[in-house]
């Protein structure tokens, strides 16, 4: 029976696709569509999508050589699987009518009904509500794939297809309700998260640590990269498609998104030089993967602040978010936690670093769309309390939720590959092909 479950969905939406042809179109006669912000956003949805095979390679070729199709795959079925759910009802749970400000109505945009025409996005007029909605996909994408770094080199596959189709669900749309639809609980409250802090990096971080956790250490718990110079493709990758993280944000051609690039790349070049000081600091020679991996995380961390601080700041937030995590990943390492590739004190402690940071450096004069306050450098205090109130309920909510999760996972079908797969390598046992 268990063979023909996959057939059986495959045949759920192709029967969908007939009841629900999403063909009508709604022109109200007012809509103000810019040509330069659709040309822009439509560039960002293609960058941010790229993220995706970046962050392949960036994990790839970290792990054992036995294991690179497999961690490459975990990131690429997210391409397919997401996109799926989110035509389906995803968007509708992140962004459809909202149910007291913690998830979508699944029907407001069921089969992506309503699409056409010249329907808007509140917070994006000037562009088509598709063309947002599809900006929006690639968010879904990237943030369950973030995760298979903790679970490198010792997940079944159709194991973790589960997962993160529960996870998508259950942590990530709830969380980009919350956070990005203008009744959600924590925009309500004023939380500032410019593209992705708490409902990308925190919950892909948080549920990395729960994964790491649950389903324990590997069996050969230590190994060399496979190909660092795959690390240094993905670096590329990933810092040219976060421009489309988060410069698109700004949902169109206009200075904010001058801002949101110009900090990303600051922070991101600040991050990437102090890991590679610090680790010569501590005696360490200046390496390919620090570098790549400090990059990485000063692009996580300016991730929430991107369009609300100046340059000097997110210079700061760069250094001080690559300071913090690499002294989480020396921490980790003396441990019994086996975060494989270190999501956690990377993407995890980056995103909150950031977030915390967006509460002391934003300032109202970056963006007048900030209603919140400006943060403790400029004397005020209440944008940081909301942004650390914030941290602490994301923080439980995507730990503890993760761990549920994985556990209900489990007993579907069982997540950890048998020793003997796992020494043998996951490309050959659950893929049946080699590098």
């Amino acid at each position: 029976m268990k063979r023909y479950f996959p057939f059986f969905i495959i045949l759920c939406i192709l029967v969908l696709t007939f009841i629900f042809p999403s063909v009508e179109f709604k022109n109200t006669g007012t809509s103000h569509f810019n040509t330069g912000d659709i040309a822009w956003m439509l560039m960002s949805t293609a960058l941010v999508l790229i993220m995706t095979p970046g962050l392949a390679f960036f994990y790839g070729g970290m792990v054992n050589k036995k294991n690179v199709i497999s961690t490459m795959l975990q990131s690429v079925v997210c391409m397919v699987i997401i996109t799926v759910m989110w035509g389906i009802f995803g968007f509708s749970l992140a962004f459809g009518d909202s149910f007291h400000g913690i998830i979508g109505n699944p029907a407001t945009y069921f089969m992506m009904k309503g699409m056409l025409g010249d329907s808007t996005w509140k917070l994006a007029p000037t562009i088509p509500l598709l063309l947002f909605a599809m900006y929006q996909l690639k968010f879904a994408i990237i943030t369950p794939a973030l995760i298979t770094g903790a679970f490198a080199e010792r997940i079944r596959f159709n194991s973790y297809i589960i997962f993160l189709c529960l996870f998508s669900i259950f942590i990530f749309s709830p969380l980009a309700h919350c956070t990005w639809h203008p009744d959600g609980l924590l925009a309500k409250l004023g939380v500032l998260d410019f593209a992705g802090g708490t409902v990308v990096h925190m919950s892909a971080g948080w549920a990395a640590l729960a994964s790491a956790l649950y389903l324990k250490k590997r069996n050969e718990p230590s190994h060399a990269p496979a190909r660092i110079t795959y690390v240094l493709i993905g670096t590329g990758l990933l810092w040219f498609g976060w421009f489309g993280f988060n410069a698109g944000s700004a949902f169109g051609a206009n200075q904010l998104a001058v801002t949101a690039l110009a900090t990303s790349t600051s922070a991101s070049a600040a991050a990437g030089l102090t890991w590679i000081f610090f680790d010569m600091l501590k005696g360490r020679k200046p390496s390919a993967m620090g570098t790549c991996i400090g990059a990485v995380v000063g692009l996580v961390a300016i991730t929430p602040a991107a369009g609300y601080v100046s340059i000097p700041h997110s210079l700061a937030i760069g250094i001080i978010s690559a300071i913090i995590s690499n002294l989480v990943v020396e921490w980790r390492t003396r441990t019994s936690i086996d975060d494989t590739l270190d999501v956690f004190p990377c993407h995890g402690v980056g995103g909150m670093v950031g977030m915390l940071l967006t509460g002391v450096f934003a300032n109202k004069n970056v963006n007048p769309a900030n209603t919140t306050g400006n943060g403790l450098f400029f004397g005020e205090h209440h944008l940081f309390f909301v942004q650390l109130f914030a941290l602490v309920i994301v923080s439980i909510y995507a730990f503890f939720g993760s761990l549920l999760l994985l556990k209900i996972t489990d007993m579907i079908s069982p997540l950890r590959v048998s020793k003997e797969d796992e020494v043998i390598g996951l490309d050959i046992s659950q893929h049946g092909e080699r590098l």
